[in-house]
């Protein structure tokens, strides 16, 4: 890896990593975003200044532009500006068709930005590259269910015959209906396993649970478990791949809280009918 690359994710690790020690980790507040705003403006500031910072390094760079590329993808997929994410990953296969197949980052992108049926593809390529890995089978669903409906999706679940890393054989059977996320959680809360462990189950459980309900347009219940995942300290401090996913949970997150204040807006401003006309006065004949 070269040393520009080392010092990018160095200093995007530091950024991430500035909110795990924060209170809002250890316990979630009453507050409806685990990250305080002061701490979540500092983060979109810092991504912001990356984005400006790699694009003047796309500019003059005569080399290393897929690198550059792909660390631009990420922070575009970060600040939520899916479009621009999906380009930079598209611009990278193009310079290096080889890594098509396996490039899980662009089907999530795609997935965001309203190109299910691409997502979906992608899924389907990475599944030839990789047939173990479930994580890769709970995308695909999520951007059949998108693209064609909960029917399809579930007569289209990919079939493992391999042992995969926990807590996800057990968190795919979620999509079949074999089990639900209330055994998925007491099943991670009873294992005996590490405390480092119990914290990377519940990580990823949280997040695909969070993520199925959004998926099944049961935003309250989304927004009850991507808090947890966003609020778990494992994620941003885990290694590349975990790091991605916490941003993925905290993203939507976002998109459902903003998308509720909207809701609670919008219906401020409608006055009941009885308030907004005046009674009418009984007739008299006059």
């Amino acid at each position: 890896m070269k040393l520009k690359q080392l010092a990018f994710l160095f200093g995007l690790t530091t950024l991430v990593l500035a909110f795990v020690n924060q209170p809002c980790f250890a316990q979630l507040t009453a507050d409806k975003h685990p990250i305080p705003r002061e701490d979540r403006k500092q983060l979109t500031d810092g991504l912001r200044k990356s984005a400006e910072q790699l694009t003047r390094q796309l500019i003059d760079a005569d080399s290393q532009r897929n690198t550059l590329l792909s660390q631009r993808g990420d922070v575009w997929f970060f600040l939520g500006e899916f479009d621009k994410s999906v380009a930079d990953y598209e611009a990278m296969v193009e310079l290096d068709p080889k890594q098509g197949d396996s490039h899980w980052r662009r089907g999530i992108a795609r997935f965001y930005a309203g190109k299910a049926k691409e997502a979906a593809q992608q899924f389907e390529a990475y599944h030839s590259f990789d047939d173990i890995d479930r994580e890769n089978g709970i995308w695909r669903y999520f951007s059949q269910h998108r693209a064609y409906g909960p029917a399809k999706a579930k007569a289209g679940l990919l079939k493992y015959q391999k042992t995969d890393r926990e807590p996800f054989p057990d968190v795919y059977r979620l999509f079949s209906g074999d089990t639900t996320p209330e055994k998925i959680l007491a099943a991670i809360n009873t294992a005996e396993i590490s405390k480092d462990e119990r914290e990377k189950r519940l990580f990823y459980a949280q997040l695909y649970i969070g993520l199925n309900h959004a998926v099944e347009g049961r935003d309250a219940a989304a927004i009850v478990h991507l808090r947890e995942s966003t609020a778990n300290p494992w994620g941003p401090a885990a290694g590349y791949g975990p790091r991605y996913m916490w941003h993925v949970g905290r993203v939507h997150l976002d998109l459902l809280l903003e998308k509720q204040t909207k809701a609670q807006n919008a219906n401020s401003k409608v006055k009941p009918a009885a308030e907004s006309q005046p009674a009418s006065s009984p007739d008299n004949g006059r």
